[in-house]
């Protein structure tokens, strides 16, 4: 089996403004409003993530990593006969790729994510 990298990771936020300005003043991330997406990207170094707005999908404190899937369909079957439990199907995310979530078996909250082939 591949060794799959974290891809993404989400960190929700009340105010994806202030969130991203505290982020950039203390460590110097780069960030990237999205507000016609209600969301908002963050670089730092080799890692990218995102700020949610906090709601009933993202609780404060629930920080989520995303792994790499070049098969998210097979992996959440993999991944529900390992005991986890299957929480979003392949979802598009239009114009970046596709994600799923899962609850591993303790009930960690995870996604997988496929991007858009780079050409």
């Amino acid at each position: 089996m591949a060794n799959r990298g974290i891809t993404h990771i989400e960190i929700p936020a009340t105010s994806r403004p202030e969130l991203g300005q505290f982020y950039a003043e203390l460590f110097g991330w780069e960030i990237t409003p999205m507000e016609d997406m209600n969301y908002g990207l963050f670089k730092s170094g080799n890692v990218a993530g995102g700020f949610p707005t906090v709601d009933e999908h993202f609780k404060p404190g629930d920080v989520i990593l995303y792994i790499d899937s070049d098969d998210i369909e097979a992996d959440l079957k993999a991944i529900e006969k390992k005991g986890g439990k299957i929480l979003q199907a392949r979802t598009e995310i239009p114009g970046f790729g596709w994600y799923g979530m899962f609850a591993d078996p303790t009930g960690n909250r995870l996604g997988l994510y496929t991007g858009l082939p780079q050409s």
